[in-house]
């Protein structure tokens, strides 16, 4: 009976989560449950120096936030690496036992200085047939055989690589521990891997570790090999330059639905029109056949777009109640529930919703601080203080609600010969403090006429002060 498919997703814990990473993980993830298979999560702990509890629970913590969950029947994990040690010294063991590696006593230093002699570059198969056996120091090899190595990769086709280019590598340290190659080819072996769905960056590994896999009696998995992330001088995404790290994304207000979908897109387009799919539409039409080669541009703005199409599209009581879970207790929620449709419309991200519409919050009485640059500009030009005074006159008396308050401004403007982006800006800076902000009319509804007409009278005294 075929075993269904099982695909791995096997970071090491350093820290932050890579925003490549995590759209590796979506590969194998959508992979796994299109095809009925398996998402095995393998934590890479055997480096102490990057093995912390903290960065483990972040891994598994990012990838739910993303919507792999421990609690989806397709989900299997998390494993470690640490589990197999025991496997990875059998592995090498075996390996050494029938013939395909061998013992090698030369450091670094008498490597390079043969092949100095030998006008060569690297190891040059010295050890192979002297018998060497375990000791201190000596490290184990693969014996590379003659010939090519041919990877059938899913996204490239098949890929060749003469064996002459690739040295007899290590497989065990001089101090008997097992390399990573090794230990990632024993793992998958052991966790009876189907498919191995990774970066590029690791493809000139790839016929080591097939290799590997023959000479311990199994079939290569399926191999493939999705195209790196860039930054917008087409340099691979670096944690040390670029902004990468999914968890600082989640902080900084992008949804996951939106960051899941523009993940997805990196190096793949869906069916139809549009880049906006819902992730059910992804996880049935994606291929990694259709995968293309190119490097893929992570595009900061785009994903903002992406992300301010998602915040529009969100019912407006899912909108509110998000928002509203990032607002001070003491806030009045029906309040905010009034102002909610305007500014959904034109929020990038969920941050800073708090800092837009806390005019709104202000106590009775609550001394503005004005933004300078804002209330300079405003009250800059000779007709500002009279238009304030039209319209703490006139919005004494009109109607309360927005569209009256818009035609009575509207009217006023006339008279100074202003359109009414000018004609609002001393109102707008008066009653919140700066110049930009949620639409000035519905947002003085909702404040209401009294609070609106002592912040003006506040802002007009202020004005004469410093005239």
């Amino acid at each position: 009976m075929t075993e269904s498919p099982r695909f791995r997703f096997a970071p090491s814990p350093t820290g932050s989560f890579h925003v490549g990473g995590a759209r590796t993980a979506l590969h194998n993830w959508a992979m796994a449950r299109r095809l009925g298979g398996t998402f095995v999560l393998r934590i890479e702990d055997t480096d102490e120096a990057r093995n912390r509890p903290e960065w483990t629970q972040g891994i598994i913590d990012a990838l739910a936030w993303i919507g792999i969950s421990a609690d989806d029947p397709h989900f299997e994990g998390p494993h470690f690496q640490s589990e197999f040690a025991d496997a990875h010294i059998a592995a090498a063991q075996r390996l050494f036992e029938q013939g395909d590696a061998y013992y090698c006593d030369q450091t670094g230093d008498q490597i390079q200085e043969r092949a100095k002699q030998l006008g060569t570059s690297g190891y040059d198969g010295y050890s192979r047939d002297r018998g060497l056996g375990p000791a201190p120091g000596n490290v184990l090899r693969f014996r590379v055989p003659a010939g090519t190595t041919v990877i059938h990769d899913l996204v490239r086709g098949d890929v060749s690589f003469d064996n002459s280019t690739i040295e007899d590598f290590v497989l065990l340290r001089g101090n008997g521990t097992p390399v990573f190659l090794l230990a990632n080819v024993v793992d998958d072996i052991e966790m009876r891997i189907t498919h191995v769905v990774r970066a590029e960056e690791h493809l000139p590994n790839t016929p080591k570790q097939q290799m590997l896999w023959t000479a311990l009696g199994h079939t290569p998995p399926n191999w493939a090999h999705v195209p790196v992330l860039v930054n917008e001088q087409r340099k691979k995404l670096s944690k040390r330059r670029d902004k990468v790290a999914l968890e600082q994304y989640r902080d900084e207000g992008f949804l996951a639905d939106a960051m899941v979908n523009y993940l997805m897109t990196l190096g793949w387009t869906p069916p139809g029109a549009s880049e906006i799919v819902p992730w059910d539409e992804m996880e049935t039409a994606f291929r990694l056949e259709d995968v293309t080669l190119s490097p893929a541009f992570f595009d900061l703005k785009k994903l903002t777009a992406f992300n301010g199409d998602y915040i529009r599209s969100m019912p407006l009581a899912e909108f509110t109640e998000l928002a509203a879970a990032e607002l001070p207790a003491d806030w009045d929620r029906e309040r905010f529930a009034a102002i909610a449709p305007f500014i959904q419309e034109r929020l990038p991200t969920m941050s800073g919703v708090a800092e837009k519409v806390d005019f709104l919050f202000w106590p009775d009485g609550f001394d503005i601080e004005f933004d300078e640059k804002s209330w300079d500009k405003a009250f800059k030009p000779e007709w500002a203080l009279s238009l304030l005074d039209d319209v703490i006159g006139t919005y004494g008396s009109v109607e309360w609600s927005a569209d009256a308050l818009k035609a009575a401004l509207e009217d006023i403007m006339t008279r100074y010969e202003i359109k009414l982006g000018k004609a609002q800006a001393p109102v707008r800076v008066a009653v919140t403090g700066r110049s930009v902000g949620p639409p000035l009319f519905e947002s003085l509804e909702i404040l209401g006429r009294e609070e609106t007409l002592r912040r003006l009278s506040a802002a007009r005294e202020r004005a004469a002060l410093t005239d």
